[in-house]
């Protein structure tokens, strides 16, 4: 006999608004620190900028991974059990700091220029949309995802949109009031590319496979998340030792380098052009 499919019921929000929060939280963290490196890096000479390019692709792709996986954190489908495989896993990680990386040195190499931004921000929406769906394909559960083709399209246009206003963002904000209002509105961008994909999900299991109502995934995927948010913790901590951190406090509320405290701070190539 055969036994047909069921869909369950699936909660992207089990636990009320802790999860969105803190996913927006990451999400604004990891764009705030990438927007800056990008930032950096127009400031420097060319041949310095490998470092900073690289370094903002870490942060960027690294916080949509936390990001990603503080929200399933509060994933739920009724009557399933839902683990993760490592190898897929850290690999939709790879993906979104290779991918990213591959927008940001475009920009940071060619400069804010109509191609570059384009160019750039697909290739990084595309990887954010690739590190959500492949981080998807790493969930293990004895049901099958199965998805609604309109939403993902909706969720790849948006993670697109998102990464080429980050990058435009990058190339044009410089004080650090202003840098950090675009990270908070690229936080919701990237948190509103998630729950639009997880809109996408429905969950099929055959009906003898029906059981109790599921298992929490946080003792499975807190050890994931430890490696990743300690990285992004850790260019938090470079980024906030750059002089250019202070300087650009100084800028925003109208004193100069030097002018309260009597410091003489180095003034970089970003400042005399």
């Amino acid at each position: 006999m055969v036994i047909s499919a069921v869909a369950v019921p699936v909660d992207a929000f089990s636990y009320g608004l802790v999860t969105p929060l803190a996913a927006y939280a990451v999400a604004c963290l990891g764009s705030a620190l990438g927007l800056r490196c990008t930032a950096r890096a127009l400031s420097v000479d060319r041949s310095e900028r490998k470092g900073w390019l690289t370094l903002g692709a870490l942060a960027i792709g690294t916080g949509i991974f936390a990001m990603h996986f503080i929200a399933m954190m509060g994933f739920t489908a009724q009557g399933v059990d839902i683990g993760y495989d490592l190898l897929t896993t850290y690999a939709s990680l790879l993906v979104a700091v290779v991918v990213t990386g591959v927008g940001v040195f475009l920009v940071g190499y060619k400069g804010r220029n109509s191609g570059a931004l384009l160019g750039g921000g697909a290739i990084t929406g595309l990887g954010v949309a690739a590190m959500h769906y492949l981080g998807m394909a790493g969930m293990r559960m004895s049901g099958e995802v199965v998805y609604e083709t309109g939403t993902v399209v909706l969720s790849i246009g948006i993670a697109v949109f998102a990464a080429t206003a980050a990058l435009w963002f990058a190339t044009s904000v410089k004080l650090f009031g202003s840098a950090l209002g675009a990270a908070l509105i690229m936080g919701v961008a990237v948190s509103g590319m998630h729950y639009t994909a997880m809109e996408a999900v429905s969950v099929h299991i055959h009906g003898s496979g029906l059981g109790g109502g599921g298992t929490s995934v946080i003792g499975t995927l807190t050890p994931i998340l430890i490696g990743p948010v300690l990285l992004l913790l850790f260019v938090a901590l470079f980024v906030s030792l750059d002089p250019m951190m202070e300087r650009d406090r100084r800028r925003q509320w109208g004193s100069r380098p030097g002018e309260t405290t009597g410091e003489k701070l180095e003034w970089t190539p970003f400042e005399r052009r």
